[in-house]
């Protein structure tokens, strides 16, 4: 991990598979069984750090997703919810410093784009995180 980031160093932060780098802040202790009889927590939380002039690859969750930005801007653009992302015409929401914060529904394909500086945010997801939950396109 030669070309770890010094703040994903710091942080302890690992790499992602969509991009980026990560860690899991937090996990609620109280925990939801959904419809399918699957078991998260109510939410989890991560730092996610996406470095000056790169992107995410094209992914979806089956949970919500709040975004909350701590250093730098970055770009989420919202595919969809088909089969595959609408790359030709996504919607985009911008999480930074004045932005507020930003939420990605369930079940829609997004990708983070950054530019000019590094960036770190958190997503609180609920119910919680769960990589068998995740898809990349």
């Amino acid at each position: 991990m030669a070309d770890r980031p010094d703040l994903a160093v710091q942080l302890d932060l690992q790499p992602h598979p969509e991009g980026g780098w990560y860690r899991q802040t937090w996990a609620s202790p109280v925990s939801v069984t959904l419809p399918d009889g699957r078991v998260r927590p109510t939410a989890t939380l991560i730092y996610f750090l996406l470095p000056a002039g790169e992107s995410s690859a094209w992914h979806r969750v089956s949970s919500d997703e709040v975004w909350l930005a701590h250093e730098g801007t970055v770009t989420v653009e919202l595919g969809g919810s088909g089969d595959s992302p609408d790359e030709a015409a996504p919607r985009r929401m911008v999480v930074g410093p004045g932005s507020g914060q930003g939420l990605v529904e369930a079940g829609v394909w997004q990708r983070t784009v950054v530019s000019g500086d590094d960036a770190l945010v958190s997503c609180l997801v609920s119910p919680g995180f769960d990589f068998a939950d995740f898809e990349l396109a």
